[in-house]
């Protein structure tokens, strides 16, 4: 019974959904990204971070190829998280991906009820559906989720995520406070580190200390050995505005 306790708590400390003050949730923002493939300009990222009419909270990002690539490869990916802050915590309601390349669509949804406690997935002509567990975020929210912890003096570890059909760990560590050069300047970050298990995947983020602490450098080291960089363009919100 005691060994039971102990994992019982562990889980708690682990999985349990963090529940925010209304002023540790990061302020509304429209943030701009260039991207990058190794060293190629290849694109352009918008994230936009509001409240809908219905008063619930949208957190859209929204991708593409641009110049010269876009002539050869053409994608563009929509990715819309709605959701609300019940009880101080991030509840995901609807998720919605969008991936468009050439003549090929992928389409994926999400709806979260939590009435019913359950999770119906939909990819392309595809439905199944699985049960919710405590804190579980979508592929988009957990991002705000890190902000928002970030600024509670929390260093992320565990996210639960709806992704691909299950329910998936994702685990982050810390790296180290750097200071890194933007095209909008110097900003001191705290670096964080995913590592995919038995993967050669990784994602590195540098969040921003005085941009309630949104990452403004993202490097994604991809299976084929490609390397993805997101870094910013502009922003307007969170206490700072740029064209």
């Amino acid at each position: 019974m005691l060994i039971k306790k102990h994992l019982f708590l562990l889980y708690l400390m682990l999985y349990a959904p963090f529940c925010i003050a209304e002023n540790e949730m990061p302020g509304f923002f429209e943030a701009n990204y260039i991207l990058y493939s190794n060293d190629t300009k290849v694109g352009l990222i918008e994230r936009r971070f509001f409240q809908g009419e219905d008063g619930k909270f949208v957190f859209r990002s929204e991708s593409k190829t641009t110049g010269l690539i876009s002539l050869f490869k053409k994608i563009h990916i929509l990715e819309i998280s709605n959701w609300d802050l019940i009880e101080s915590i991030f509840t995901p309601l609807h998720y919605t991906y969008n991936h468009t390349k050439k003549e090929s669509k992928r389409i994926v949804e999400i709806n979260f009820n939590w009435q019913t406690k359950q999770i119906e997935n939909r990819i392309n002509d595809k439905t199944w559906r699985m049960e919710t567990q405590p804190g579980v975020l979508d592929k988009l929210l957990y991002q705000l989720a890190i902000m928002s912890d970030l600024k509670s003096g929390i260093i992320p570890k565990i996210y639960l995520i709806a992704d691909g059909g299950k329910i998936k760990e994702y685990q982050f560590e810390y790296i180290a406070d750097e200071v890194i050069k933007t095209p909008l300047g110097m900003f001191n970050t705290i670096k964080l580190a995913r590592h995919k298990l038995n993967s050669k995947q990784e994602t590195y983020l540098w969040c921003a200390y005085d941009l309630s602490f949104l990452p403004i450098k993202v490097i994604n080291h991809e299976k084929d050995d490609r390397i993805s960089t997101a870094i910013i363009k502009s922003i307007n919100g969170l206490g700072l505005n740029s064209n």
